[in-house]
């Protein structure tokens, strides 16, 4: 067959798929697997080992790299400072975990040489954002969860292909396991050292070498993805399955450093990541040999069994020792580590040349193993990713905005900064095009319908704000929110003063414009610094309130808990039965009490992640 009609159909195929996964909240690797098993050769044989020929293994290097490159430019320094000590013990002490684990698996269940079974165990030291990605478009979760998984799988793809390629050149091809530190170092160093360099072309490009106004996006565009190609081929050129490695540095150094245009940089690299996942997962799965899977017999299972119900949750564990991260969020972790194309791709290439050396049984225990944890870990674990999560109750409580005109997209901008899980709900066509544009979450439908509100997911919701301008709206909203769903905090904007005492009447908080904005002139007159500090919240200062538990603070003195409290923060206010008041050196803080941190927004977080990590 024609190549072209198989390209075009596995576009088609995926481009539509992710269409239908964000249509149905489920993570699109599971329904692009399925479809590359379907056209695949244990289905309608559409696909083939021999389509693609030797180009395979290229064509899957290049949209490796690019989703990389897109992966790493999403880990800014702020958000690695999420959870930095869980990210390097995932990245070291997990990976570490994960290769020895899964190679002594390997060995005992399945009785292959050493060399082979530790080959598979850096195989499968990778996630990678190729299956991390799917899964977190479709749960959210708390932003230290968020970013343990994605710089895991960042920087694990890397060490797994690096790792693997010197395993099997050293050990299975050249016997020479005394080679591996110093051969995974050097290529380590040149897969850095190029994507530092690459990246340092590409900033000075974008932002020394002025393109004219029009087209300065486009070529911003341009020059970053081919910074990001460019990388990976001059570092696979020096050493094999370096390139990952040149263009994660080369994603996470223009990730860190201020760009031009970079909103449209991450719109065109979003996208074309959506392409190239389509195309590599469908191709890659196509070429799945069922015969090798079966062949493996419970042994496979076993050490299936081993990698995800063993293994993992021990690096987890292990890892993830931060106060931040709850029980339930380390279960998480544990059971949503799903393998992704790093190691199928390698696999392929390895297995290949093992069977042209004529080492067949090697050959289809290695690819046969890989696969069927990647196969498995794809179906259940991204695939049941939103049920665990549920089931967990990881996913933190949405915060639902009803209007999303100014008012409600500026408390939407602020909330957001601050971590929470925004919805918003609107009807308006273009108003809903371009909240979507810049990154929202929203419900289409009318805000007073009960069941828009349930699908946007009002009977999880901590807190409900009606913002539009029609004060019947916001208080029919309210009425909903309050009685007929029960969320504990409801909030409403008031436009006409004589309003208010009906929605006071329903135990809302009314938020009367008029006033609220005399306040504001009143402040920024008798008290202009305070309101400017006011106004920066979200916007380098903020102010968070957290409730104690016994097992935060409870009994504790404020002298006693300044030794822990982040510079660049205090404990503003108390409240406590009713009233508010400014804490004495002395105060003990009791169960129940509502604590104000105040300070820069950083200091804040941490605070609250030290003091109340599962809040």
């Amino acid at each position: 067959m024609s190549l072209l009609p198989v390209v075009v159909g596995i576009l088609t195929l995926g481009v539509g798929t992710q269409l239908l996964a964000k249509r149905m909240q489920v993570p699109s690797v599971l329904f692009l697997i399925a479809i590359g098993v379907v056209v695949g050769p244990e289905g309608l044989g559409f696909v083939t080992l021999d389509t693609f020929g030797e180009g395979l293994s290229t064509i899957v290097g290049v949209s490796v790299a690019i989703i990389i490159f897109d992966g790493a430019f999403h880990l800014h320094r702020e958000k690695l400072e999420q959870a930095p000590k869980a990210v390097r013990r995932l990245t070291t002490v997990g990976a570490a975990l994960a290769f020895v684990g899964t190679g002594v698996a390997v060995r005992v269940f399945l009785g292959t040489e050493w060399d082979v079974a530790f080959l598979i165990g850096a195989l499968l030291i990778a996630t990678g954002p190729t299956v991390i990605t799917p899964v977190l478009e479709v749960v959210t979760v708390r932003d230290h969860v968020e970013t343990a998984l994605e710089a895991e799988g960042i920087v694990n793809d890397v060490t797994a292909a690096v790792l693997a390629i010197v395993i099997f050149e050293a050990v299975v091809v050249g016997n020479s396991p005394e080679a591996v530190p110093v051969e995974f170092l050097q290529r380590l160093a040149v897969g850095i050292g190029i994507g530092v360099v690459v990246a340092g072309v590409v900033w000075y490009l974008l932002v020394e070498v002025r393109a004219p106004a029009g087209d300065a996006p486009q070529m911003a565009r341009l020059v970053t993805l081919t910074g990001a190609l460019l990388s990976f081929g001059l570092a696979e050129s020096v050493f094999p399955e370096t390139g990952v490695a040149a263009a994660a540095v080369t994603g996470l150094v223009l990730g860190n450093v201020d760009l031009p245009h970079r909103e449209e940089i991450l719109a065109f690299n979003r996208d074309l990541t959506l392409v190239v996942l389509s195309f590599v997962f469908i191709s890659l799965a196509a070429l799945i040999d069922f015969d090798s899977l079966i062949g493996l017999g419970t042994g496979g299972i076993a050490v299936v069994v081993a990698v995800t119900l063993f293994v993992r949750p021990v690096l987890v564990i292990l890892s993830a020792t931060d106060r931040q991260f709850s029980r339930s969020e380390r279960l998480f972790l544990s059971f949503v580590g799903p393998r992704g194309i790093i190691p199928a791709s390698v696999a392929t290439l390895f297995a290949i040349e093992l069977e042209a050396a004529g080492q067949f049984e090697a050959a289809q225990t290695l690819a046969g193993t890989v696969f069927l944890v990647i196969f498995i870990t794809v179906v259940i674990q991204a695939g049941f990713a939103r049920q665990i999560a549920e089931y967990l109750d990881v996913i933190p409580m949405p915060t639902i905005i009803v209007g999303g005109g100014r008012v409600g997209r500026a408390l939407a901008t602020r909330l957001e900064n601050r971590g929470e899980n925004i919805v918003i709900v609107d009807e308006d066509e273009e108003t809903i095009e371009q909240l979507r544009r810049d990154g929202y979450t929203v419900c289409n439908g009318n805000g007073t319908s009960a069941e828009t509100l349930r699908e946007a997911g009002i009977e999880r919701a901590g807190i409900v704000a009606a913002t539009t301008a029609d004060d019947n709206t916001n208080l029919l909203v309210a009425q909903l929110a309050r009685t007929k769903f029960g969320v504990e905090t409801v909030v409403a904007r008031v436009n006409e003063p004589g309003n208010v005492d009906a929605f006071e009447a329903l135990d809302v908080r009314a938020i009367d414009v008029a006033n609220a904005t005399a306040w504001s002139l009143d402040n920024e007159i008798e008290r202009p610094a305070l309101s400017h500090w006011m106004t920066e919240l979200g916007e380098g200062h903020d102010a968070q309130e957290i409730t104690v538990t016994a097992s935060d603070l409870g009994g504790a003195t404020i002298a006693e808990l300044d030794a822990d409290i982040p510079d660049g923060v205090i404990i503003a206010v108390i409240a406590r039965d009713g009233e508010t008041y400014v804490p004495e050196a002395d105060t003990v803080l009791e169960e129940g009490d509502k604590v104000t941190f105040l300070g820069r927004e950083e200091a804040v977080r941490a605070a609250v992640r030290r003091f109340h990590p599962h809040g």
